[in-house]
Parts: structure tokens; sequence; C-alpha cells
């Protein structure tokens, strides 16, 4: 057994455990191609197995977006967490919910307030704070698994520049620590006035819950720092493979050539040369012929048109017969006394065919004379012109100055018979096949043509427009139907048959007692 193993591209973990952050969205393919090949001699041949298994792994990485956790219609808080602000989420320190215009540039409605002056540190670990609003978020349905991002947004007005006010994140794996961070939004010293802020941060591996902590102080108990329309976003990382398995088996036979022709081996490469292994529904292979990429499709009047045109064809071409006058050329020859018997019988001949002698009769008046012409000679033969060839040639002479072509038409022939076309249209549909070659009879048009040529060749053009469709006798079928799991029987006639039966049969019974 032999094995290889060839790759296309090295497997590499896409988003490695550890990382800190979002991966970059990719599509990562691996491939691993095992082949085996096993080779069995029988001693009539050598069969040939190779089995190709391919495996195939799809590696993605995407970046999902978990939505506002603190949205009215998220499923990760109650309605007094949302991040509209319009309750207390608890925390440390004293607060307020103004409305109204008291929330100044956040709007009409509710919104949070920081009123503590306090100096202490927060319970997630944020010095400087007088106020807290604390909550925690259960984030495990998201299945966080390989790092990503926390984003925030938040509104803030901070009128007095002496305040402060700060965004606190703690996200965690169960009871670990996966990230904390803190970003001061104002501090104080800074007369930000009314602002958007936004940020994030980042986590590596896996991530159940959030505390979300804002926090701050209110310098000269006037009017604290206050924000509104809270939003915050889990962007994490999510790998998903996809392995598929592909197993080609090809079995090659390769008989050996144990006497085997030249003309066996012949036929069977002219059959791989003309035709292709296709496979079938079943698993069996079968030899279909390869397709030669002729369009034009033969029908029965195509091939009966072309049967016709080489029918046509073998008829005899009409002669051309072209007359020119020639110069009488003298040929002096000896004369032998065959020759002399040859000019009588000539002379004989020509007399009988062209001047048969009118009937005399007292009324009719004397026929006219009647001036034949000959057959021109070729040049090959040379006779020696007789006294009325002579004078043929001298009106000929005398009436053309120029020699003239003629085309004269042969007699029409005889029409052939039924079964001389038959036989003509045999050889016309020979010539067809002899014209498709060898090679070209595994065509499937030329397959088709054959058999066009043999419908066309039995007159079977016509069998089936004969057909007739035999028409419904009408009233044949009834209305009438049989009554379902009921039969109705004639009780008095099942008694006369059933019951005189009886009464017979004992009679002939007790006969033989008697």
């Amino acid at each position: 057994m032999l094995s290889l193993c060839s790759f296309s591209s090295k497997a590499e973990e896409v988003c490695p455990s550890g990382t800190v952050g979002l991966c970059d969205p990719t599509v990562l393919e691996t491939i691993v191609e095992t082949v085996d090949v096993t080779t069995q001699n029988d001693g009539q041949g050598t069969l040939t197995t190779t089995v190709t298994t391919t495996v195939t792994t799809t590696d993605t990485v995407t970046n999902e977006d978990s939505g506002d956790l603190l949205s009215s219609d998220s499923t990760y808080v109650s309605s007094t967490k949302q991040g509209d602000m319009d309750s207390d989420w608890g925390g440390q320190g004293p607060a307020s919910m103004p409305s109204g215009n008291s929330c100044g540039s956040l709007g009409t409605d509710k919104c949070a307030m920081i009123t503590g002056s306090g100096n202490t540190t927060s319970v997630m670990g944020v010095p400087n704070m007088g106020t807290t609003f604390k909550q925690t978020i259960n984030i495990s349905s998201l299945n966080i698994e390989k790092g990503g991002r926390t984003t925030y947004t938040i509104k803030v007005d901070k009128q007095d520049a002496s305040d402060s006010i700060y965004m606190h994140i703690t996200g965690k794996n169960g009871n670990t620590t996966s990230f904390a961070g803190t970003d001061i939004l104002s501090a104080a010293g800074t007369a930000s006035g009314y602002a958007e802020y936004t940020g994030g941060f980042d986590f590596a591996d896996s991530l159940t819950s959030l505390i979300v902590e804002i926090g701050g102080r209110d310098i000269n108990l006037a009017v604290g720092p206050m924000f509104d329309d809270v939003t915050i976003n889990v962007l994490y990382n999510v790998v998903s493979q996809i392995v598929l398995q592909s197993i080609t088996t090809v079995e090659q036979y390769v008989l050996h050539n144990d006497g085997a022709s030249d003309t066996e081996i012949e036929i069977v490469k002219d059959i791989f040369d003309n035709n292709i292994p296709v496979e079938q529904p079943d698993g069996n292979l079968d030899f279909e012929p390869i397709d030669g990429g002729d369009t034009n499709e033969d029908s029965y009047e195509s091939v009966e048109l072309e049967l016709d045109m080489d029918f046509e064809m073998d008829l005899e071409m009409p002669e051309i017969k072209v007359e020119l006058d020639m110069p009488d050329i003298e040929v002096e020859s000896p004369v032998t006394a065959v020759d002399v018997e040859t000019e009588m019988e000539v002379e004989v001949v020509e007399v009988a065919a062209v001047e048969p002698e009118p009937e005399e009769t007292t009324s009719d008046p004397e026929p006219q004379k009647e001036t034949v012409k000959q057959k021109p000679e070729s040049k090959s033969e040379t006779e020696t012109p007789t006294k009325k060839e002579e004078e043929v040639k001298e009106e000929s002479t005398e009436t053309k100055e120029k020699p003239a072509a003629k085309v004269v038409k042969k007699k029409a022939t005889k029409p052939k018979t039924k079964a001389q076309k038959k036989e003509a249209k045999e050889k016309a549909g020979s010539k067809i096949v002899k014209k498709m070659g060898d090679k070209g009879r595994y065509d499937s048009a030329n397959q088709l043509k054959t058999l066009i040529v043999m419908q066309v060749l039995g007159d079977t053009k016509e069998f089936f427009s004969a057909q007739k469709m035999l028409p419904d006798i009408q009233g044949f079928f009834t209305s009438g139907v049989v009554p379902d799991a009921e039969i109705k029987d004639n009780n008095f006639a099942s008694f006369m048959l059933t019951g005189k039966s009886h009464v017979n049969m004992n009679a002939l019974i007790d006969l033989q007692y008697k």
C-alpha cells in the first residue's frame, strides 16, 4: 500500500486563545489529501485501486455584536436598570433624578445627577468618589470564548468645572476578572459643559458578566454632574469551523495481452477513443458516444432530402453533343474488298433509312425531298467520304459560314419502377453511411441520422399518421352503482332454492334405508 499526503494550505489557529480584543474577520481553508493505492494480480490482469480522501477544513472569524445591553428592548436588564435613567440604579452616596429643565441640555425627560461631595474609594476601586450608580449585567447567554471589546456611550452635562465624573466597567468570567477599565469623562477643573463620550475596553477569552459603575463628585453642592442615555455593547470574536470529507475510489484493471489479435486491440482502442464512460444512477459505468459538438439535429425530412439528392445524382446526365464543321481531309488508301462491301452496306442502310420510296398514287402530289444531317465523325475515325456525304457537306457549307455548337438533348428515358427507385435509395443511403467514416458512426448525430435513413428506406413516415381515435359510445356507462356492504336477498327465492333442495336431499339419503 502506498500512502501520499499533500497540503494545499497549512492548518493554523485562526484566532488563537488569549487574543486580547477583536481578531480580523477572515476565512482560512485547510485541505488535507490522503491517497491510498493498492494493487492485486489475479493472473489474467492487474487491478489497481486508488482511494483519495480529501478533508477540507474552513475556519471563519467574525465579529458579533450583542447590541445595546441597556436598551428597553434588551432582555439582559430590567426596566429599572435601563440606560434612559428613568430610575436610580442604586450605588453609593447621595443622588437625585431630576427632570424637565433641570436636566439642562440632556432633555426634558428624567436624568441622573451626582450630588455627593465625599472623597472615598468606590466599591470597584475608583478613588475620589462621592456618588456612584452601579449595576451588574449577566451576558453568559452570549457564549463569549474568544475575546473581544466592550464599548459604551454616555451623554454628560457638567455645569460646574470643579466637579468630576467617570465611567468604570469590570468584565468577569465567572468569579475571575477578565478586565477592569476606568475612563475619566470630565476631570475636576475642566469646564466641559454638555458632551457625548464614547470608549471601550478590550478583553481576552471568555466573558460572562459586566459590572458598570458611573460615579463622581459635586464640589460646590449647587448643580452636580448629570448624565443620561447610557449604552453598553459587547463586540466579541466568533470562530466557526466547517469540515468536509470526500472519498474518491478509482479502480483500473489492466488485462494482460494473452493472445489478443491486432484487430481486437484496434476495436478496443476505437471504442475508447470515441466513447466516454458515464456513471449511471445505480453506480455502474456505461459507454456513451462523445458529442462532436454538432448542434444541427437531423430530422426525417432532412435525411429524406439528402437521399433524394443522392438519388437524382445517380440519374444519367443529358448528353451534350457539339457539331462542328470540320474541313474535308481526303486520305487516299488502298481499296480492298472489305471496304467496298462496307461502303455498299452503308449505302443500303442510308437509302432505306433516309429516302423511303413513296407509294405511287395518282391523287397524291409528288413528295418533296428531305435533307438529312449525318452525325459528325470523330477525329479518330477516318473514312472515305461517299457522294452522299459530299452533297450534305456542300449544302451545310453554303448555309453556315462559321462553325457553331449545338446541344442535342437526350431523349426522355423511361421512368423507373418502384423497385428500381427503392434500389437507388438504398445506394444513396449506403453513401450517406460511408461518408460518416469509421469513427464518425459513434457520433450521436450520425447515429440519429442512421436511424432516420432506416426509417426513410422502410417507408414508415406515414405509419402513425393514419391512426384514428376510437369514439366512446354515448350512454355506455350508467350512473348506477353497486351497493357497498349491503346485499338485499329475496327471502322467498332463497327459501325455494335452499329449502326444497334440503327436502329433496333428505329424501335421497333416506332411499338407502328402505
